[in-house]
């Protein structure tokens, strides 16, 4: 099995799904959202799982700092935010073939983990 992570070096959620997979020896593929964005195909898969506003970190500092508590945007615009500033999506996004997580979820990690596809 082959897990892929998507985040950012400096999230402690990105972090510990890296340490969790890593301790049951389940081999990661890393993508640093800083270096490079996701595909369009990628986003678009957990968009159509979650749907756009369950993977936007409402919380975070970056929300706050882009005005968007106070501003509506179409999906495209979002998206474009998405990708100059991936702190605006909860972290990390985890997918292991057709399983996906957002966020710090460690029971979806675990069925990752013991589902072995």
């Amino acid at each position: 099995m082959n897990v892929q992570i998507f985040g950012i070096k400096n999230s402690g959620a990105t972090r510990a799904a890296e340490r969790f997979f890593k301790e049951r020896r389940i081999a990661i593929h890393w993508v640093d959202l800083k270096l490079k964005p996701m595909s369009p195909g990628e986003i678009k898969r957990f968009i159509d799982r979650f749907g756009l506003p369950a993977l936007i970190d409402t919380e975070g500092k970056s929300y706050a700092d882009a005005g968007l508590k106070y501003i509506r945007m179409q999906d495209a615009e979002l998206l474009q935010k998405i990708e100059r500033d991936p702190k605006l999506l909860k972290l990390p996004l985890v997918r292991a073939a057709k399983h996906l997580s957002i966020g710090h979820d460690e029971e979806s990690w675990k069925l990752m983990a013991t589902s072995g596809s």
